[in-house]
């Protein structure tokens, strides 16, 4: 069947049903996850129309919950890590598009751009990035669609090259550009967490293309889809920047 709310008393009042249908876990994992339209027609079993009610309270649930996460996020806490011998086999490829559309990206040519809030915005050639002091982790990257897989990635953490670029460590954001025209951002504190790496390896080897060459953002403690890939800027900013999924109704906080 198909119900219209055409008034926001109704909007609220589908979603607040909806989600107290679902058990706690499940219901974390629906806020956690695409909160859109289609995701309330398959918990109501109702083909619901697109009012702009309804996706406005969608949003400000999803909103809700990103402060809630924030507020339960440990900056100190540190993602389990593993042994080599748990690294996962053909570690999956992942992104919005096929294996066979992977952006080629020119080494000789890339610059790294940086802007916003920070003090150096000089851009970065890829052999400047390779110098910087260098550490791995094997640690697990859990996707929102349900898989799992462990890797090894190397390269400089994410809260030093900030440092080293003069970021205002107080601002809220920092957002990504990459060249597969995926964009997303992430908040501070995540950007100065310890496992947050701005990663050129994988597995002891260069970054193949197909995890995201040059370099992308590993974050344990992030779901798949805010770690970008192939990033070609950076920037520091107070204003909300958004993010390619997550203005499409995912949970913009994204912590696994």
């Amino acid at each position: 069947m198909k119900t219209p709310f055409p008034h926001a008393k109704d909007a609220d009042l589908i979603v607040r049903n909806a989600l107290g249908g679902l058990e706690a876990p499940a219901r974390r994992a629906f806020l956690r996850g695409a909160v859109t339209l289609g995701g309330l027609s398959m918990l109501t079993g109702c083909s619901i129309s697109d009012d702009t009610s309804v996706e406005a309270m969608l949003m400000k649930i999803s909103r809700f919950n990103d402060k809630v996460q924030a507020w339960l996020f440990d900056p100190n806490r540190l993602a389990p890590t593993y042994p080599p011998s748990m690294i996962t086999q053909s570690f999956p490829f992942n992104a919005f598009y096929s294996e066979n559309k992977v952006p080629v990206v020119d080494a000789d040519r890339f610059r790294l751009e940086i802007s916003g809030k920070v003090a150096d915005r000089h851009a970065w050639s890829l052999p400047e990035l390779l110098a910087l002091p260098h550490t791995e982790q094997i640690t697990r990257h859990i996707c929102v669609e349900g898989w799992s897989a462990i890797g090894r990635w190397g390269g400089v953490r994410f809260s030093d090259f900030l440092r080293l670029v003069g970021a205002d460590l107080s601002a809220k954001y920092v957002g990504f550009k990459c060249a597969d025209d995926y964009y997303t951002s992430i908040d501070m504190p995540t950007a100065l967490h310890a496992q947050t790496l701005l990663a050129f390896s994988y597995d002891g080897e260069p970054l193949p293309a197909r995890y995201g060459f040059p370099m992308k953002l590993r974050m344990p403690t992030k779901l798949g889809y805010k770690n970008p890939k192939h990033i070609q800027a950076i920037f520091v900013t107070n204003t909300y920047p958004g993010g390619y999924w997550e203005d499409q109704g995912y949970n913009w906080f994204g912590g696994s």
